[in-house]
């Protein structure tokens, strides 16, 4: 039991921060050797396609197409393609207007998969940039991101998610706000060792040559698009100086739909992804994958739960001061989620505690989205998310 328990933590420690720790001294000694790549801003300018699916996002349409017309990059190289399938409210309607835009709409509701799919034989860019409809760019993002493809074993490029979080943030902004930074940090730092390990939709791309479909009823389509160009043997690279910047979830309940829907793709992939998992083909993408993805989509949840049991019957059978201090750890991190939770539903914004809610969500989230996906209850048709 007592072996169980200690297995069980230091693969919770490990998943959590230890691989961040890791990879932090695996950089340090790699600078050692290997000097970091330095690519020049305008020394590359490839033809691009801006992909963007949107699904009934009337009210941000608009808002996108000028943050799009508004992006730097010369305008005879920028092909633009908005699509809209399924969309029931004025979305398509609204993107008429700008004739810079190619814009595509049937009222077919297939899933995001199934809209890029009808949508790439318009596409004519080298390049091809994934943006959602309700995330906005910084203008120089474009030429952030297609700097990195001088490297011919640059396979894709993902940009950095931001979080918009104002000082009085609440459960869902504080927590997701803190998450993204330090996602953004592991990204950066799985791109010096070798790759990224997938890619967020709202911002980021991948040659056109090596575009491949992934099966229509793929979940996290962003995710698996880039890992089957990795698992070619290309690297995804990161880009922290791209950014698509967006609001919060509108409160922790669309966060966890978010999270859930996140979850269940992401064992979706687990189980599509065999070469990335298969150690004999590239051992340190799997390492990374594994390390950085896999354990967070599958067995490190229920380790957490299963380590607090454990050191509730550990404690009762020997008083040992180590296993009761763990305990009370464990029991106070729990107690300052629960009080975040109490916080969030009056309204009292205090983020030291939204920081553990958040982190409980996310982990029951995960055990929530495997259930989903082995009950089949999860469709690959997207929703918004209510945003603030």
């Amino acid at each position: 039991m007592i072996a169980l328990f200690w297995t069980a933590l230091a693969v919770v420690f490990y998943t959590f921060l230890g691989y961040g720790l890791l990879l932090y001294c695996l950089i340090k000694v790699k600078r050692l050797f290997v000097k970091s790549k330095v690519f020049a801003l305008q020394a590359y300018l490839p033809k691009v396609t801006l992909l963007v699916a949107a699904w009934n996002e009337e009210e941000l349409i608009v808002e996108k197409i000028h943050n799009t017309l508004a992006l730097d990059y010369p305008t005879a190289l920028f092909q633009i393609i908005f699509i809209t399938d399924g969309s029931t409210d004025r979305t398509a309607e609204r993107i008429l207007p700008y004739k810079a835009i190619t814009s595509l709409h049937n009222g077919d509701r297939n899933g995001k998969m199934a809209a890029i799919k009808r949508a790439m034989p318009y596409v004519e860019g080298e390049i091809i940039i994934f943006s959602d409809a309700n995330t906005f760019l910084n203008p120089q993002a474009i030429k952030q991101l297609v700097k990195h493809y001088q490297d011919e074993k640059v396979g894709a490029v993902a940009g950095e998610k931001r979080i918009l979080v104002d000082e009085q943030a609440d459960a869902s902004s504080a927590g997701e706000g803190f998450y993204w930074k330090y996602e953004s940090k592991l990204k950066t730092w799985d791109y010096e060792l070798y790759s990224n390990v997938g890619a967020a939709g709202e911002l980021f791309s991948i040659r056109t040559s090596l575009y491949q479909p992934v099966e229509t009823d793929t979940i996290i389509d962003d995710h698996m698009i880039a890992m089957r160009i990795a698992e070619k043997g290309y690297i995804i690279a990161y880009e922290p100086n791209a950014y698509a910047s967006e609001t919060a979830s509108a409160n922790t309940k669309e966060e966890l739909k978010r999270k859930i829907r996140i979850a269940a793709g992401g064992i979706q992939s687990i189980l599509r992804l065999k070469k990335a998992a298969n150690p004999f083909h590239n051992p340190l993408l799997t390492f990374q994958y594994i390390s950085h993805r896999v354990l967070r989509w599958t067995v490190t949840p229920f380790l957490l739960i299963l380590a607090f049991i454990l050191n509730v019957f550990i404690v009762a059978e020997d008083h040992s001061q180590i296993y009761t201090i763990l305990l009370i750890a464990q029991i106070l991190f729990y107690v300052c989620s629960y009080i975040g939770l109490l916080f969030e539903q009056k309204n009292i914004k205090i983020k030291s505690f939204f920081v553990p809610y958040y982190f409980c969500v996310m982990n029951y989230a995960v055990i929530a989205g495997i259930f989903r996906y082995i009950n089949k209850n999860q469709s690959a048709a997207w929703e918004r998310s209510k945003r603030k």
